[in-house]
């Protein structure tokens, strides 16, 4: 079988952007990703392993996948994992490796993300108050992650600030985030809550959509314009006139972009997933470990990709007996 150059799924839509989920660990308890308590952790050994990972990503590289953003979890939880992120950058075909952290352990190895030359970082902040950070996260780390945020502006990586907003929690940081890009080339995305916390889900209702993000912003800055949004990107974004940085709007739960998705994940136990919403369409790890040889893969992975969603409520009602969704994100790959 010839391997195609170009995955293309079975709405015509590329597929080029793999997120990999290193970890299924996480040292904060952020309300609406995790359960506070009663957290099952798989023993490593349920895992990828990074030799199995680093197999996965050649594949699916020599298939047309040119983009790498690494997950968690925490990502920086899982040992050894700059020397795993080299072995990425290293891969022929892998235009970008991304990552996207919490910042309480990330400070140490910004040096290292800089030689290497990672294209990005997202850092999850979803307020600049440290009551409301310990509210939130249940955890005191809002100092290590302000310094965090602080090395990486100071470093020059490209810097993402994602912030989930969530009706009664954080909705008055919407303005004090977008602040940050007026001094700072950053840019700050404004993120539809979801249903992964790892309860169920709370309500078919979302008190702040996309439309309420933006009518806050608009109210804010009555000059913000919005700008060109490259292709497949799951952001809207925006410009303040002024200012150094860039906003954008990611309707996570709404999903208005899914026509022109392109990536697909693949979970820390090694469960790939053609839409964050479906629950898990192929078990990588398994095929792996049974001795499945490169070429049995593809031809797998190729029959996942040709049987995809169309978009985030079809792939939801496709789940097991339609049930609503509850696992957590860090399980699924955030």
């Amino acid at each position: 079988m010839q391997l195609p150059s170009q995955i293309i799924d079975n709405h015509g839509r590329p597929i080029n952007y793999l997120r990999l989920a290193v970890t299924d660990r996480c040292n904060l308890r952020c309300f609406y990703c995790m359960p506070e308590e009663g957290i099952k952790y798989l023993p490593k050994k349920h895992l990828l392993s990074y030799e199995e990972m680093e197999r996965l990503v050649r594949l699916l590289a020599s298939m047309g996948i040119n983009k790498i953003r690494l997950t968690g979890g925490e990502p920086f939880l899982r040992k050894d994992l700059i020397n795993f992120m080299q072995t990425i950058c290293n891969i022929e075909g892998i235009n970008e490796l991304n990552i996207t952290t919490n910042g309480v352990l990330t400070e140490q190895y910004i040096p290292a993300m800089v030689k290497m030359g990672i294209s990005s970082v997202n850092l999850s902040l979803d307020t600049l108050n440290k009551e409301r950070f310990l509210k939130i996260t249940r955890r005191n780390e809002f100092d290590k992650v302000m310094r965090c945020l602080d090395a990486l502006i100071e470093s020059g990586i490209k810097t993402k600030i994602n912030m989930v907003v969530m009706a009664g929690q954080n909705t008055e940081d919407i303005v004090p985030l977008a602040e940050l890009a007026r001094t700072h080339a950053i840019g700050v995305r404004y993120i539809e809550e979801m249903p992964f916390n790892g309860e169920g889900q709370r309500t078919k209702q979302l008190a702040w959509n996309h439309q309420q993000i933006l009518a806050t912003l608009k109210a804010a800055y009555p000059t913000i314009e919005r700008v060109k949004t490259a292709p497949h990107a799951t952001s809207v974004n925006y410009q303040i006139p002024g200012h150094q940085g860039s906003l954008g709007i990611i309707a996570a739960f709404s999903r208005t972009f899914c026509g022109s998705c392109n990536r697909i994940r693949m979970t820390a136990q090694g469960t790939l997933k053609t839409c964050l919403y479906d629950q898990g369409v192929l078990d990588i790890k398994q095929l792996m470990r049974a001795g499945a040889t490169d070429q049995a893969l593809a031809v797998a992975l190729l029959g996942a990709f040709n049987q995809r969603a169309k978009d985030g409520y079809e792939a939801e009602q496709q789940r097991k007996n339609q049930l609503p969704v509850s696992e957590s994100m860090s399980t699924i790959g955030g």
